[in-house]
């Protein structure tokens, strides 16, 4: 079996537990998730939340939710911002053109 490394999700989750006092167990019981290594797997990037549980987050760390994320966010900002703007560029004027 190949031992494929996967990159790290980026998150600021640590910090915002950190900020707010909270240990991982307590973070877990708060949220009435089963096990608190689900926990430290989000916040070392192993694995994303549920988008259920990152608004549940949100709310207990008292930030939106993409601030949880905002280095991942960012990674994809240039190459969005980038993407947009060539297709914008390129769209034919039609009935609902510009």
């Amino acid at each position: 079996m190949k031992n494929t490394k996967h990159k790290r999700i980026p998150n600021s989750l640590r910090k915002h537990r950190k900020a707010r006092g909270l240990l991982q167990k307590e973070v877990a019981r708060i949220l009435r998730i089963k096990n608190a290594s689900m926990i430290s797997r989000w916040e070392n990037g192993l694995c994303v939340p549920k988008p259920e549980n990152m608004f549940r987050l949100g709310v207990l760390y008292r930030v939106m939710v993409d601030a949880l994320f905002i280095d991942f966010r960012k990674s994809f900002e240039k190459d969005i911002l980038r993407a947009e703007q060539e297709v914008l560029q390129n769209k034919p004027e039609g009935p609902n053109g510009p």
